[in-house]
This record gives structure tokens, sequence and C-alpha cells, in this order.
């Protein structure tokens, strides 16, 4: 049992909800990404995602995008993005995921990835673009070094596609909350405690519930249908609201902190 399965092991018993804050790494640079995780840790959250920029996204919407773009105009690559888990090491042992395309996967190697991410403290890998099917060489590579990796259901999965994700995913399914792409949104999707529901009957695995969700009310009504919280657009949001100035750590922190109020308060 690695980090993510031991927190959400231990968030269960405790009758408790996971907050996990999606940062793009690398924006605006590697050295504030690190200060950030450290920062997140210490407003509540119990598992990072970090995304890895890529030229060529399909699940992300505009926000994430500018942040990629960000980060690799700061030339952030996925062997440096390694190097710095290794660093956050240093000061703090919340787990870390890494969200990325599976070209950069390709590109690095999939056994030498799995093998350097594992040394540097990465605890599991979450590739949008990978399906189950096509995934057994990197579902294997992570196995073998002691990595959760996370496939995705939609609404519009049918039964057969969550079992199958269910049988393939470790750590936990990420549940993606509408057929669309990442963004702040003013609500959760219409609908979504169903696919919830349709989802939990039919996999014992916590479930991540992710894509909309930018708000502190929105993340307690999602703690009522989820074990983890994703937020991701709305805190880059914060984060380009405060960019150059003094209190973008503590600013990020403070909405950290709002979120974690809204999950602990929305949890059932």
């Amino acid at each position: 049992m690695n980090r993510i399965e031991e927190t959400f092991a231990s968030l269960k018993s405790a009758g408790r909800k996971a907050l996990i804050p999606y940062v793009m790494a690398g924006d605006p640079d590697l050295e504030t990404t690190a200060a950030l995780v450290i920062e997140l840790d210490r407003r509540g959250a119990d598992l990072v995602e970090l995304g890895v920029p890529f030229s060529d996204p399909i699940a992300d919407g505009p926000t994430i995008q500018r942040a990629a773009l960000r980060a690799l105009n700061q030339g952030t690559t996925l062997r440096a993005i390694v190097d710095t888990v290794a660093s956050i090491r240093k000061q703090s042992t919340i787990p870390i995921v890494l969200m990325t395309y599976y070209n950069p996967v390709l590109a690095y190697g999939i056994g030498d990835l799995c093998r350097d991410a594992a040394r540097a403290g990465v605890d599991g890998l979450i590739v949008p673009d990978l399906p189950p099917e096509e995934g057994t060489e990197l579902s294997d590579a992570c196995r073998r070094h002691g990595l959760t990796v996370v496939f995705l259901v939609a609404p519009t999965s049918t039964a057969a596609r969550i079992e199958l994700v269910s049988r393939h995913t470790t750590g936990f399914v990420y549940c993606v909350s509408l057929t669309g792409v990442t963004g702040a949104r003013g609500k959760l999707a219409d609908g979504v405690d169903a696919f919830m529901a349709q989802v939990r009957s039919h996999t014992d695995r916590p479930l991540g519930l992710g894509f909309g969700i930018s708000s502190p009310e929105q993340a307690g009504e999602a703690a009522c249908l989820a074990d983890g919280v994703i937020v991701g657009s709305a805190i880059i949001n914060v984060m380009e609201a405060h960019a150059g100035e003094s209190d973008m750590l503590r600013s990020v922190g403070e909405y950290a902190a709002s979120l974690r109020r809204g999950i602990d308060k929305g949890r059932r």
C-alpha cells in the first residue's frame, strides 16, 4: 500500500474526504511549484496532482492550457518535474500524483519514468488519454515500482466500462463530472449525483470527483458524492489573479483552506 492508498484508507476510517488540488508544474516556475505543494499541504490538502505541461492537450480547458503554455515557455520538462518532486520530499510526505498525457511518458521511456518517479517520491500517474485496454505496459511498470495508475470514467461511461476501469485502476477512480474539458464552473453538472451512484455501484475503490469544481460550496457538495474532491482550474485562476505578487502563495493557501472547510462541512 503506497501513500495514496494509505491516505484514502486513513481518511475513510476518520470519516473524512480528501482535498486534491491540481497545479501545473513549472507555472510560473518549478521553484514556485515546490513552494505551492508545501503550502497546499500546510493548508489541508491530502494529495496533490502535478500537471505535466504538454503542447496538445485534449482534456484541458483554457485555464490549464494557459498554465501549460507558461510552463513550456519556461522550458519545463518531465525529467525536471521528477527532480522537483525529489526536492519537495525533503519537506513534505504528501502524496503526489503526476497528471500527464501519454506522449511525454513515451518520450521519457515507460520503465525509466516509473523507476525515476518512484525514486523521487512520486506516488502515482494519471494519464487521461490512455485507455486501460492500451495501458498494460504502463500498469505493469507502475506495479513493479510501487506506483498507482489512475484511469478515468465519465458520465458517458457504461456499466461495463466502469467495471473495466475499476479492474485496471489503482489508488482511486478519477470521475469526470461532465462531458467537457476542465474549467471552473458555477455549479456542479446536472446528473452528477446519479453518475456517481452508478460508479459507486460498480466499484469499491475510492472515487475522486473533478472537472468544474470552483467554490467551497461546490466542494462540499462533491464531498457528499465522492471520497476525494479535485480542484484545478479554480486554483490556477487564483494564481493568475495574483501573478507576480508577493502574496500569491498565501492567496492560494487561503483558497485551499476554504475548500478544506467546505469539504469538511459538506461530507457525509
